[in-house]
Parts: structure tokens; C-alpha cells; sequence
């Protein structure tokens, strides 16, 4: 089902395979028409994606996707509606960002102990150069042969226990949530339903979350099933929080997942965008 909304996006800033530019245009042609790139921990698309969008009549929603270590889990907080310049955000992204340059060197490093030679080279050459991600070592594994696809990839080599795993340290909880609200934004629970967490600590999650100030949970996702889209809606308004929805796009590669093509919200929870001027 395509939506007007798609307020989860990534481009080549981070680990999708379309430029900004790119994104946008092939936004433009589904329908979608406010469209938010949600970057890992970097805003560098954010210039490209907003002059591309510009008389299209598309509308463009500056975001950022942050990683957050919480409870010995990583959790990924969205924000919506910042300023890409703000200091105290972008103070927070280059801390992240240097430990994504280690990690990947080390990731490159343990994979090297394995067996598997020029891991970290070839991730960088997936990538921009400036962010390597775990998604560029999989693209990497997944053309040397090593596995029949990405997912699999993962499951074999980059997950806990396996060779080229490295735990993740990022940002407390807290402190993403205010990077977010320094900036302007509105902070907000990405695809809470993958995560896996039972009830009981999803619950925990989200009322450490609104403790510390947010107040959205993405309860439609790309990566959940109706079930779980119903499950969320129930969470949001029994917290009482706005709900986002977004497609988690990272290229065309996957047959699953397109900008735009996600469920509508569920009755009975407001949307995020239910303030913003742009609304559709």
C-alpha cells in the first residue's frame, strides 16, 4: 500500500545505494509526498536531498537515525524535524561516527583472523568512505561468495558470537533523545518491533524513552508485519505517544521494501505530522 508519508529513508550518506538525489526523485515517483531521510548518525545527505526536492512538491523532513546502546541492546532513535547544524547534535554525531571508524577496522580485523582477507577494504569501497557500516561488510561477503545473500551474511559472520562481530558502545538513550530535542526535533522509537524484545522490556523501553523526553514510536515499519503494526499502535496509545510511519528504505536491491509502500497508520493514534504545517 503506498503512502502519502514516508518519514524513514536512507541514501548513500549512510548504507542505502541511492544518492539523496536519487531518493528523492524516486519518492517523487511513487507519490510519496513528504519524505524524511533518516541518515545513521549523519546529516550529510540531508543539502543534497532538500535542493533536489525543491519544486517538486515534495516536502523534505531533515532527520537522522541514531544509534543507541540501551539495557546491552541497540536500539536505533529517529529524528524528525531537526536542524542539521545544530552543535549539540552534531557534537553527538561525530562521537558516534568515530566509533563507527573504529569498529569497522576491527570488524575488518576479526574477519581478517578468519580467513577472509580485505574485508575492511572492500567495505569501504562499498561505502562513501566517510561511514562504513555493517550493511557494506555484508555487501562485501555477499560478492565475495561468502553466502547467498545479505541476510544470510549477517547471520554467519556480523552477529553476536560470530567472527566479525564487535559489540556495539553508542549513545545513551537519554542523550540521543536530547541531541534530538536541542536540535528542534521530535524523537522517536524506530521499528520497535524488531528488536525482539518481550513485552515486558519493550514496555521498559518506552517508558525510559518518555521519561527522558520523547514522544513518538515508528508503529508502522517496513520491517513489521500487520500484526505487529497493530501491536505498536496499542503500545503508542497506551503511552499516549504520536505515531510515525516509515519504509526503512536502502535501495532498490530489496524486493521487500520501497519508498512509500508501507500501511497506513492504525485507528485511534495520531500522527506525528498531525501539527506540522506541512501535513498532507
Amino acid at each position: 500500500m503506498s503512502s502519502a508519508y514516508d518519514l524513514h529513508t536512507h541514501s548513500t550518506a549512510s548504507d542505502g545505494t541511492l544518492s539523496p538525489r536519487a531518493l528523492v526523485r524516486r519518492a517523487v515517483a511513487v507519490g510519496v509526498q513528504v519524505l524524511a531521510l533518516t541518515d545513521h548518525d549523519t546529516t550529510e545527505g540531508i543539502a543534497e536531498a532538500a535542493a533536489e526536492a525543491k519544486d517538486t512538491g515534495l516536502t523534505l523532513i531533515p532527520g537522522i537515525e541514531l544509534s543507541v546502546t540501551w539495557n546491552a541492546q541497540v536500539v536505533h532513535i529517529v529524528g524528525l524535524g531537526i536542524d542539521p547544524e545544530n552543535p549539540e547534535l552534531q557534537n553527538g554525531l561525530r562521537a558516534l561516527r568515530e566509533f563507527r571508524a573504529w569498529r569497522a577496522e576491527e570488524i575488518g580485523r576479526r574477519l581478517e583472523k578468519a580467513g577472509i582477507s580485505g574485508a575492511f577494504e572492500g567495505a569501504r569501497e562499498r561505502s562513501n568512505g566517510e561511514l562504513i557500516s555493517r550493511t557494506h561488510f555484508a555487501r562485501f561477503l555477499f560478492d565475495a561468495g561468502h553466502a547467498p545473500d545479505t541476510r544470510k551474511v549477517f547471520k554467519r559472520f556480523l552477529t553476536q558470537g560470530k567472527p566479525g562481530h564487535v559489540a556495539g558502545c553508542w549513545a545513551d538513550l537519554s542523550d540521543a533523545v536530547a541531541w534530538i530535542i536541542a536540535a528542534g526535533g521530535q524523537a522517536v522509537i524506530a521499528h520497535p518491533a524488531r528488536y525482539r524484545m518481550t513485552r515486558t522490556k519493550l514496555r521498559r523501553l518506552i517508558g525510559e524513552f518518555v521519561e527522558v523526553g520523547g514522544n513518538v514510536l515508528e508503529v508502522v515499519s517496513g520491517s513489521h508485519s500487520k500484526d505487529e503494526n497493530f501491536t505498536m499502535a496499542r503500545h503508542a496509545r497506551e503511552f499516549d505517544l504520536l505515531g510515525s510511519i516509515g519504509s526503512d528504505y536502502h535501495g532498490p536491491e530489496s524486493q521487500w521494501i520501497d519508498v512509500g509502500r508501507i500501511s497506513p497508520l492504525p485507528d485511534g493514534v495520531a500522527p506525528v505530522w498531525q501539527n506540522w504545517p506541512t501535513a498532507a
